[in-house]
């Protein structure tokens, strides 16, 4: 770092000083409210974009920043300071994070292993405000074949028919399934109605020769395999 960037850094005005601390710390030792205020850049009138963020971050409640992935745009705009532009770019940066976690997941994705699963659809399914049931479809080899959603709302036997399932799994013709979905309360843990589902769905498949390899039910940040457990 050149004489010239030091006294640069040091003169900047104090809500600025985040960029001086990632210079000489690196971006891990930035807080989440300071971080938000580089990526933002700028404040409203009277108000620096450290304070701003730190509203932000309040706002988003005990997740932090990710409760920014919550927050809709409208709300976002709501808050003095956050116009159309700033909203958009932090769900941008909510996304982006989604992605990445998501990506990194997948380097070690392996089907036949519960826990991998569960950690590739994490992000994708920890956020759902409503339960949605994903049906995974496979080869004879444990490839992917496809993957579709067969319900969004409340997934139990009762609304959904095994026969969609396998007309879906037929249509790929696929020779294993696993079915996924989220509990929006963060609970993993299954109900009576995900073990009705979980059987009728077993049963159907042993009459059409389509193994059910797994039932994925994620909450936040835990995930219960009925694999794991035993229950399939």
């Amino acid at each position: 770092m050149s004489e010239r960037q030091t006294a640069t850094m040091k003169n900047l005005p104090l809500q600025e000083m985040p960029y001086e601390k990632c210079w000489s710390s690196g971006a891990g030792s930035l807080t989440d409210a300071e971080l938000l205020s580089i990526i933002l850049r700028t404040g409203s009138r009277g108000e620096p974009a450290l304070d701003l963020s730190r509203k932000k971050i309040s706002l988003a409640g005990q997740e932090g920043l990710l409760g920014i992935y919550h927050i809709s745009l409208a709300e976002l705009t709501k808050i003095k300071g956050i116009g159309k532009v700033k909203a958009i770019q932090l769900k941008c940066i909510a996304e982006l994070s989604r992605r990445m976690a998501k990506q990194q997941a997948g380097r070690s994705l392996v089907f036949t292993d519960p826990d991998t699963v569960a950690d590739y659809y994490m992000e994708d399914f920890r956020h759902e405000e409503q339960e949605k049931l994903l049906l995974i479809m496979l080869n004879s080899k444990g490839k992917l074949l496809g993957e579709e959603v067969i319900s969004q709302g409340t997934v139990n036997a009762t609304l959904i028919s095994p026969r969609e399932i396998f007309l879906c799994a037929l249509r790929y013709h696929a020779v294993s399934v696993i079915i996924l979905h989220n509990h929006p309360s963060g609970n993993p843990q299954p109900s009576q109605e995900d073990l009705v589902l979980t059987r009728r769905v077993r049963e159907s498949g042993e009459l059409l020769g389509i193994e059910l390899l797994d039932h994925i039910i994620i909450g936040d940040h835990q995930a219960v395999s009925f694999r794991k457990e035993h229950l399939v």
